[in-house]
């Protein structure tokens, strides 16, 4: 049993709050446990300049990712002087993720803009950034189908996102801040709906882990994954 009494393969308890704010395109409040992040989707009718120059059709799919300075036990400075490598990182993260999801020629000559800024942190902010932005781009793209500005065909195919770990020798599905900074091993998993990985990041903290640990740990996070895929299918 763990600190917050979940079994060993356990994701958080789920809670998504679509329409959180009013004026954007598509709006998630994503809650796993302790940790909350904000997604909001703004559309603009434009596509990025390297798209233009090249002459490339439709649209694009971006990611923003910020922690605001009390998402965490200690005040996180605000980005003013340019961005971290994580904060960076994690942005690319989002954007391809997200981009996989649809075909972007479909989207026409648009960009969607995904800001996911993070409340509250208490471990796995980048999966619960991914995941909570796939529902609020689902309802985004929803919204422009209902208005007959995107085709009524176009199909979305779900992306979640999770992590998992060895702590004190165990594995463990879906790490708080406690276990993941304690872990031998970490990993983060995204996936699509149709059982297809789009990004592993697996990291040996301590020391270097072996091969049965990889496959272990991977499907951990597949069976957590499918319980976020049923979660989001309720609302998007």
């Amino acid at each position: 049993m763990r600190a917050d009494g979940r079994k060993k393969d356990q994701i958080r308890n789920v809670v998504i709050t679509p329409d959180f704010i009013l004026y954007p395109e598509g709006s998630v409040l994503f809650q796993m446990g302790n940790t909350k992040v904000l997604c909001n989707v703004t559309v603009e009718e434009l596509v990025p300049i390297w798209m233009q120059k090249q002459g490339i059709e439709g649209g694009w799919i971006t990611g923003e990712y910020s922690l605001l300075p009390r998402s965490t036990h200690i005040r996180t400075p605000r980005e003013n002087s340019g961005l971290s490598g994580r904060t960076q990182e994690i942005r690319r993260l989002i954007g391809r993720s997200l981009r996989t999801c649809v075909d972007l020629k479909l989207l026409g000559h648009r960009t969607f803009i995904i800001d996911c800024d993070v409340l509250q942190a208490d471990g796995g902010t980048r999966a619960a950034s991914i995941t909570g932005a796939y529902v609020a781009l689902s309802i985004a793209i929803k919204k422009l189908i209902d208005k007959s500005i995107l085709p009524i065909d176009l199909k979305l195919t779900p992306v979640a996102a999770i992590s998992a770990g060895i702590v004190n020798g165990e594995k463990l599905l879906d790490l708080d801040y406690q276990e993941d900074s304690n872990a031998d091993v970490d990993i983060n998993v995204v996936m699509n709906a149709k059982n297809e990985f789009i990004e592993i990041q697996m990291t040996a903290e301590k020391k270097p882990f072996p091969y049965n640990a990889l496959l272990d740990l991977i499907d951990l996070s597949r069976l957590g994954i499918s319980e976020l895929f049923k979660i989001q299918g309720y609302y998007s």
